[in-house]
């Protein structure tokens, strides 16, 4: 009988209670190991989502502009010298920067104000692949673009003109049909109609230009600078700027889901750590003629308080093992049934494991600290008045 053995031989003795409390414990790490999985998935997932509603970087052409004034007034800036993006090489420089992974979407737009039915109105060309990717909110009267020569109208726009689904539109000389009205939506989509961007610019005369892109840019897994520098050094004659409005209600977001998950692990954390303690305090109510007769054979305080807290160590090593392989297996499962998880992957982390165990150790012996310090100020004679 040593130091390491009488631990064991305790645990086996109470079995029952060893397992309801392993049982317990592993429950309590399960819990945490799923929370920290799916706060980690989740928030990647969430953020793909959250690119419908809208792109976070803005990609403009450098404009010269100059500020006129005169007697003391102040008349405003006058835009000069107006240059356009090459769509193609645009698009192609964005998708070639080392965070390319984290774009989501790069939707080019070209706009021009005309005429329609003796009206004023702007018309915007854009990519509907892309656009739609970033627009998922619209709600459409009639349906998506599928063609080159269909246009979505703004339903502010479509009142004004007088616009239904199927009619003929003339935009520039060219022939387009409404195929769908976009809902109202309450922004400037509203006020406009979106044409294909190619039709648009060969209507216009203005093969492969754009006055500005969009770009979607998934932030979560890096600082939204770091896309904005690098799209800047594939483009440095034009103007990169991020939404930071925009990057912040996201990453809110994302920090609520992950900071959720971290609240309520450290609560069932603490929940646990509290059942090992009050576990070791009953132990040691019930086995202090144990103890006694320990210190009577020659067990010094140190030892007797190590046989206590590896005895928790034990249990917390065990219930994490198990915890950790059920947390990942209830991960995997869960994800099959969350619609925010569409497309996530789920890999085991040994490093994460190794983690894992070398804190639920930590917590355990933390846990049985006190308790087990009660148990080391046992005196031999305690034994003897009990015997």
């Amino acid at each position: 009988m040593n130091i390491l053995t009488i631990p064991f031989r305790n645990l086996r003795r109470k079995l029952p209670r060893t397992l309801l409390l392993g049982l317990v414990f592993a429950v309590g790490i399960s819990s945490v190991v799923t929370l920290n999985y799916l706060s980690s998935v989740v928030g990647e997932s969430l953020e793909k989502k959250l690119t419908a509603y809208g792109a976070n970087i803005l990609v403009t052409p450098k404009t010269e502009t100059l500020s006129v004034g005169y007697g003391g007034m102040q008349l405003g800036d006058v835009s000069f010298d107006i240059k356009y993006l090459d769509q193609t090489a645009a698009e192609a420089a964005i998708r070639s920067i080392d965070l390319d992974e984290r774009i989501s979407a790069v939707a080019p737009k070209f706009a021009i104000l005309t005429r329609i039915n003796d009206i004023p109105v702007g018309v915007i060309g854009v990519n509907w692949e892309q656009e739609i990717s970033i627009k998922s909110y619209w709600a459409v009267d009639g349906t998506l673009p599928d063609r080159e020569d269909q246009v979505l109208a703004g339903s502010a726009a479509a009142t004004v003109l007088g616009l239904k689904v199927g009619d003929p539109v003339q935009v520039e000389g060219a022939t387009f049909s409404v195929a769908g009205i976009i809902k109202p939506t309450g922004s400037e989509d509203d006020q406009v109609i979106f044409a294909p961007i190619t039709a648009l610019q060969q209507a216009t005369g203005n093969p492969g230009r754009a006055h500005f892109i969009e770009v979607a840019a998934l932030c979560a897994g890096c600082p939204i600078e770091d896309i904005v520098a690098q799209i800047r050094e594939k483009l440095p004659d034009v103007e990169v700027t991020a939404m930071q409005q925009v990057v912040q209600q996201r990453m809110a977001t994302i920090g609520f889901v992950k900071h959720l998950a971290l609240i309520v692990s450290l609560i069932i954390l603490v929940t646990a750590c509290f059942m090992i303690g009050l576990s070791i305090f009953s132990a040691v109510n019930e086995r202090k003629k144990e103890i006694g007769l320990m210190r009577a054979i020659g067990f010094s305080r140190v030892s007797v308080f190590a046989v206590f807290c590896l005895e928790a160590v034990i249990v917390g090593v065990l219930a994490a093992i198990v915890g950790y392989a059920g947390g990942f297996v209830a991960s995997l499962e869960l994800l099959k049934v969350l619609e925010l998880a569409e497309g996530a992957t789920l890999t085991f982390a040994p490093g994460h494991f190794v983690a894992t165990l070398g804190a639920v150790s930590l917590l355990s012996l933390a846990a049985s600290a006190y308790p087990a310090y009660r148990a080391s100020c046992v005196e031999p004679s305690q034994a003897l008045v009990m015997l």
